[in-house]
Order: structure tokens, then C-alpha cells, then sequence
């Protein structure tokens, strides 16, 4: 079963013929939402909205443990990831989408792993390549079945939040080797990672990160909810073509 955690922008999968909710209960507390059932062009999906369905969670304080926790009981075998990011890299406009392949992470304070200390017992995983490469395959695939130009690689920085970042940061970021940067793609990536779980991330560029393009001065907010509201069109029509392809085979786990 494919599992997709919505994002900013994507609260809702217009395309999900939905068959039942339910919500989840996890050693780790509540998740954001119920997980929402049903399917996909004739094959089985479940969607999870990353901030809650009324959007009232912000990045620092999503239950990311909970949530991958859940998504692993069901059981799925491919999460896929909407975020919307700011765009650093020159070419990466409002509107693209990218299927990053790396991470820098930002982020301080989030319980980033389930080998706590409670756990009694050390676990390392490896994180060379932080996206399964097999499911992103596939999305680039589908990306190209679709007819939906997908930029290919690109290194996502994940900031604290909520706040957005100043021009300086972007600046760090840049120097860092970041093309796009956004709020929550850690600690999930790595929480799928320590499950065996196969997880990609569609990122959606809503605006040029602070200090780029026409974010130079400051973000327009009412300009980047119609680039989310344009691309997450492009975004649901990706989405369903990857679940046409699991008709020749699932996601693996892969570095």
C-alpha cells in the first residue's frame, strides 16, 4: 500500500476514493490526523496530513514519530513526501517540482529517533543516501509518463521553523550546497529509514527562498498560495500515476 504525508498545500487527495478513517494510536502519542484509507486509481493508498486537517501544526511541533509509526502498522510499503520548499538554486522557480536526493539537516530539539535512550539498546542506521532509490525512480518515471517536468536531484536543507529564513541564512545555506530548503523533511526521512520503510519526497518550490528572485525584499504570501494551489494540480496527477505503476512492482528499500 502506497502511503503519502501531505504537506502545506496538500492537506487533502482529491484523487482518493476514500473507504474509511481511522485513527491511530502509537507508543509515541497521537499522530497529526487519522489516517485516511481508500484508493488510487483501483489501488490501495493511505493519506496523512502532515500539519492536521486544519493546518494547526506547525513543523517544529509535528508528531513525526507517531506519524511514521503509524503509517508502519498499517502496514505500506512506500512513503511518499509533499512538502513545498523555498527555491535557492538558480532555475528552480515557483511552481517546479524536485525529487531531491540529500538532506542537510537543521533542525534542533524534534525526537529524531525511535533508539532512545528508553530503548536500552544503541542503533545506527546508514544514511548515505537518505531517499530510497528505487522509489524515486519510480516518481521520476511516473513524472515522465505524465507529461510533468520534474527537476532531478537537489540537496533539501531542513530548517527549525516556523518562521521563515533571513536573506543571510539562505545565503549559508547556498554556500552549504543546498538547492531548496523547507522544515520538514527531518526527522521523518530518517524515522522511515530506522523502520525499513521506503520514503521519497516530491518538493513543491512555493517562492525563491529570502533574498532570491522576487523574495528579494520580503515573501509574498498571497502569491506563493497560488503557486501551492497550481503545482499541487501537478503534484495529484503524479501521485496517481505512480500508484498506476505498482502494477509492475513495489519499492524497495535501496541506497
Amino acid at each position: 500500500m502506497l502511503a503519502i504525508i501531505g504537506g502545506t498545500g496538500l492537506t487533502q487527495l482529491s484523487s482518493l476514493d476514500v473507504s474509511h478513517r481511522e485513527v491511530a494510536r502509537t507508543p509515541y502519542g497521537p499522530p497529526s490526523g487519522a489516517l485516511i484509507f481508500g484508493e488510487i486509481c483501483g489501488h490501495p493508498a493511505v493519506f496523512l496530513a502532515r500539519h492536521g486537517y486544519g493546518h494547526t501544526i506547525p513543523p517544529h511541533e509535528v508528531n513525526y514519530r507517531a506519524n511514521i509509526w503509524a503509517l508502519s502498522r498499517v502496514p505500506v510499503d512506500a512513503i511518499v513526501s509533499v512538502a513545498s520548499v523555498g527555491g535557492i538554486r538558480p532555475g528552480f522557480e515557483p511552481g517546479d517540482l524536485v525529487i531531491p536526493d540529500q538532506i542537510i539537516d537543521y533542525t534542533w530539539g524534534r525526537q529524531s529517533t525511535f533508539f532512545d535512550s528508553e530503548g536500552g539498546k544503541v542503533v545506527h542506521v546508514d544514511f548515505t543516501e537518505p531517499y530510497d532509490s528505487a522509489l524515486r525512480t519510480r516518481l521520476i518515471d511516473s513524472a515522465a509518463a505524465a507529461g510533468i517536468s520534474v527537476h532531478v536531484g537537489g540537496v533539501c536543507g531542513v530548517m527549525q521553523g516556523p518562521r521563515l529564513e533571513t536573506a543571510a541564512e539562505i545565503n549559508r545555506l547556498e554556500r552549504d550546497g543546498a538547492d531548496v530548503v523547507g522544515m520538514t523533511g527531518m526527522p521523518e526521512a530518517v524515522l522511515a529509514r530506522e523502520l525499513d520503510l521506503p520514503y521519497a519526497a516530491i518538493n513543491v518550490v512555493a517562492n525563491h527562498a529570502a533574498g532570491r528572485g522576487n523574495s528579494k525584499n520580503a515573501i509574498d504570501f498571497a502569491a506563493l498560495e497560488n503557486v501551492l494551489h497550481g503545482a499541487m494540480q501537478k503534484v495529484r496527477l503524479l501521485i496517481e500515476r505512480l500508484s498506476v505503476s505498482s502494477r509492475t512492482g513495489h519499492a524497495h528499500r535501496g541506497s
